[in-house]
């Protein structure tokens, strides 16, 4: 794999930020491999009642991303993310167990439905989880990326539309070798 995005369905920045790296990797031949990262890990459960149902049909999501990966299955998990962020997130509805069910239906992945509700899981979405935490961390969330030649990865980039190709292209291709730098930290400007 050329890339491994761990990523949180919920989070409306990693949708975004997503999308960028689906278009780089379709304009550069890249291999993705997607991961999970769990926000409601990284908060220790504490979840706000108004995203208590977002943050469990995340889970879900992120068991059957896990699965699809323990079998090698890359490019079915990023299918079925596309399919989850384009019912949640471009047509902005919070993320439900009847957008899951949907999403997975549409990617074609009902052989795999049952690890959505297989707690056996809950142990591969954290090992996921405290991998990336561990590479990007500490004070980070979703999303995380990790690249070959890197020793660690980094959380983001953080974008807030999704640019055209020459310019996801620019981004990747300047983020690339300050990755692979050790003794690069941190880029950050605020939000808009």
């Amino acid at each position: 794999m050329d890339a491994t995005f761990f990523f949180d369905p919920a989070c409306p920045w990693t949708w975004r930020t997503s999308r960028w790296l689906v278009a780089v990797a379709q304009a550069r031949g890249l291999g993705l491999e997607w991961r999970a990262f769990s926000l409601a890990i990284l908060n220790d459960g504490q979840v706000p009642p108004e995203f208590a149902e977002a943050m469990a049909a995340s889970g879900r999501v992120l068991r059957l991303v896990e699965a699809l990966r323990a079998q090698g299955r890359h490019d079915d998990a990023g299918r079925l993310y596309t399919e989850v962020g384009a019912r949640s997130h471009d047509a902005g509805d919070p993320l439900s167990d009847k957008i899951v069910a949907a999403a997975v239906d549409a990617a074609g992945l009902t052989d795999a439905a049952a690890a959505l509700d297989d707690e056996r899981w809950d142990a591969a979405v954290h090992k996921s989880h405290a991998l990336a935490y561990g590479s990007a961390g500490p004070d980070i969330g979703s999303p995380v990326l990790m690249v070959p030649d890197a020793s660690r990865g980094i959380h983001g980039p953080i974008i807030t539309e999704v640019p055209g190709t020459e310019d996801a292209l620019t981004i990747w291709d300047s983020m690339l070798p300050l990755m692979r730098l050790d003794t690069f930290h941190e880029l950050k400007r605020a939000r808009r």
